[in-house]
């Protein structure tokens, strides 16, 4: 139903947002806004504003946005008109009339919501014996009682032979519901050739299906004994909708939304099975693919659901098809986890036959969505030549374009292009020269360790008196200079650092990514409030900023990146020779006239490298001493 623009902003007007989102959340009022913590994730320090002037919330931690309607409908599983039609009734506002095709409409979809609830019901009856008798048998071999089976409200289609009466169509009459309205809720089946109507769920488990709200849609009927096909759905009718529904919803939406945790899985019992387990946050899509739909409905309750599939190829295929279909939908802070369960195994058997520990350690041990995409495009065939390897960096940046959101983008490109250096190189970082670090120039800065020997100093000697001072003075500089973050972020990755700086860059990365504009106070603030405080303090000692005065905030953003590009050259050219040094040594061992041919070649390429190292260190020299003195 469409409303008039006009309404919809005199709703806006005449509602209190923090009034409606009192009711959810503690506010307290600081300044013109109010804030509290954000009921759409789990946060310790309050993220969570409401500003009633400009009249909407906004979350700085889960990035959560919007109005009074949107939050209404995120926190009460309305649809939109649903959503206006209850604040209106609040805020004693009269809904403009809906036209007479849209009233009809209406009409017709509340006289179904009554018919598909009269059918629940009859057929939760006819599970009870001796009718019923079968259907109960295979449930109890399930392992579910009582309890379960009223919860969940199982039922029992009895057998129809062909031609015979619908036993449903009969005992639903009496309740106003015509042969008519059964066929538009999708329980009759009429056939074309003018053969008498007949059930669609014919000696089948009865799995009710309800919308956001609890009410009951469509079904889903799992057949007994022989026959296809084993697992059988509701067609779509003005109700329900396959690819937008999930099973379980209704229930799992409390308990997803208060501890964070959804499970998507693949069936029916394995919900119940998740649900009796103690994991009451669980939901299945209707027997296909995972949809966009069903993805945007999972990410109204929590951010990073968790995704169950089967360990084998099946499962694998399961997955990269989701992965295909949440990229292009990913926002900051919206993703996918994957768990894979063991073979043989799926939540309703592993919960049966280990418990509920097990099942715990399969979601904790969940892979990120760029982990599934890094392993779905590594599969497709060996990176071991240049051609495979540049066929590996077009599919990413393929599938990285996949991904509508720019800074979601921007962060899947790095990390990606990242493990694929890692791939090329065994394993390790990636050891070629990038292309930020080629190009010549002379710094107004010193490097660390200018003042050693010739031969054997520069960056070479502090790489080895400490290891770490070289890589705090090339983080010193991306802190003091935050527009060189994104320049030098792939050229940054090809390096190899101490484990805590390299977190410390990694998160500058990140930071760099989601807030481009952010200047070095800013940044500054940010992390001496993080839990790189310490790091922090590390990089901007007296010592660290003495030997690399271009990493210092009162050097020229040009100097910063020329002392940047210069201390990388130097790296990767220390790097070869090392390189060719360990290939000589090899070839000298080895003792053949070829090996001893390599290992004469090898020797006039270490004297040129070292020319070139010393040259780089003599122009380094220079300027650190005169960078000393002033």
């Amino acid at each position: 139903m469409a409303f008039p623009n006009r309404f919809l902003d005199d709703l806006r007007a005449r509602v209190g947002l923090a009034d409606v989102i009192q009711r959810h959340v503690k506010l307290t009022r600081r300044g013109r806004e109010h804030i509290g913590l954000c009921p759409f994730h789990k946060e310790k320090t309050p993220s969570f504003t409401v500003n009633e002037e400009k009249g909407f919330y906004h979350c700085f931690g889960c990035g959560a946005h919007g109005d009074v309607i949107s939050f209404a409908m995120s926190t009460e599983n309305l649809s939109f008109p649903e959503a206006v039609e209850r604040l209106a009734e609040q805020a004693g506002l009269e809904v403009p009339s809906a036209s007479p095709e849209e009233r009809e409409r209406e009409k017709k979809r509340a006289s179904l919501f009554d018919v598909t609830e009269a059918a629940c019901a009859w057929y939760e009856a006819q599970l009870r014996p001796p009718a019923g008798k079968v259907a109960m048998e295979y449930l109890t071999r399930r392992g579910l009682e009582a309890k379960a089976i009223a919860e969940f409200r199982l039922g029992y289609a009895p057998q129809q032979s062909r031609g015979q009466t619908s036993q449903l169509a009969a005992a639903l009459r009496s309740s106003g519901c015509s042969e008519e309205m059964l066929l538009e809720a999708g329980l009759l089946v009429k056939p074309e050739d003018g053969r008498e109507a007949y059930e669609r769920f014919r000696n089948r488990v009865i799995f009710p299906i309800a919308d956001r709200r609890g009410r009951i849609i469509a079904f889903g009927g799992r057949i007994l004994g022989d026959g296809e096909p084993k697992y059988l759905n509701s067609s779509d009718t003005p109700l329900f909708h396959k690819g937008r529904v999930l099973y379980n919803l209704s229930r799992a939406a409390e308990s997803a939304r208060k501890s964070g945790e959804l499970i998507v899985t693949e069936g029916y019992m394995d919900v119940i099975a998740l649900a009796r387990g103690g994991f009451p946050g669980a939901v299945a899509p209707l027997g296909t693919a995972v949809t966009e739909d069903q993805i945007r409905e999972m990410w109204r309750l929590v951010d990073e659901p968790v995704m169950c599939f089967d360990g084998d190829t099946a499962g694998q295929r399961a997955a990269w098809r989701a992965a295909e279909r949440a990229l292009a939908l990913l926002q900051p802070g919206k993703s996918l986890n994957v768990a894979f369960m063991p073979a043989g195994e799926d939540p309703d058997t592993l919960l049966a036959g280990q418990g509920a520990a097990a099942m715990r350690s399969i979601l904790a041990a969940a892979r990120p969505l760029v982990e599934v995409v890094w392993e779905m495009e590594l599969g497709v065939r060996p990176v071991d030549t240049p051609e495979r390897r540049a066929d590996l960096e077009t599919r990413i940046e393929r599938r990285v374009r996949q991904i509508a959101d720019r800074t979601v983008q921007q962060h899947y490109r790095y990390i990606l292009r990242e493990r694929a250096q890692q791939a090329f190189s065994g394993g390790r970082r990636d050891r070629r020269p990038t292309r930020s670090a080629k190009r010549p120039g002379r710094p107004s800065s010193t490097l660390p360790g200018a003042g050693a020997a010739r031969r054997g100093g520069g960056l070479a000697a502090a790489s080895v008196a400490n290891r770490r001072r070289p890589q705090q003075i090339l983080l010193a500089a991306l802190v003091n200079h935050p527009a060189l973050i994104d320049e030098f972020g792939e050229a940054f990755a090809g390096l190899e650092f101490d484990p805590d700086l390299d977190k410390f860059r990694q998160e500058l990365h990140h930071i760099g990514a989601s807030m481009p504009d952010l200047d070095a106070g800013a940044l500054h603030r940010h992390l001496s409030e993080s839990e790189f405080a310490s790091v922090l303090d590390g990089l901007l000692e007296t010592d660290v900023l003495r030997h690399g005065g271009f990493a210092r905030s009162d050097a020229s953003l040009q100097d910063a990146r020329e002392g940047v590009e210069h201390t990388l050259a130097l790296i990767h050219q220390r790097r070869r020779e090392e390189e060719i040094r360990a290939d000589a040594r090899s070839a000298a061992a080895e003792g053949t006239k070829e090996s001893e041919a390599r290992f004469l070649e090898h020797q006039k390429d270490m004297v040129r490298q070292g020319e070139q190292t010393a040259e780089l260190d003599d122009e380094w020299r220079a300027a650190g001493a005169a960078d000393i003195e002033s």
